[in-house]
């Protein structure tokens, strides 16, 4: 978190982090992955939207059985399983 407050700036309040999660109804690994995301330390900063694959056939052929698909700022970051920690590391080198 030093690393996030040094490239946006001192005591400044650091930006909210768009996440898109592509998921589907009764999906366990989904609710897994949302409740890691609430584990994480950056949790209150996270913009969470989810799409329901189903809604667009176009999205059901991208995401498939690949769900769910977590994207950070628009950029595929994780698929199936990810961990609080994991999370962090991720969005640290993405900043």
């Amino acid at each position: 978190m030093k690393l996030l407050r040094r490239l946006f700036g001192g005591g400044d309040p650091l930006p909210p982090v768009p996440l898109v999660l592509y998921t589907r109804p009764d999906c366990p690994l989904c609710d897994e992955m949302k409740a890691e995301l609430r584990r994480a330390p950056s949790a209150s900063r996270l913009e969470l939207t989810e799409v329901d694959v189903e809604s667009d056939p176009e999205l059901e052929r991208r995401h498939g059985r690949s769900i769910p698909v977590l994207e950070i700022a628009g950029r595929v970051a994780f698929k199936g399983r990810l961990t609080a920690e994991d999370f962090e590391r991720k969005l640290a080198r993405l900043s």
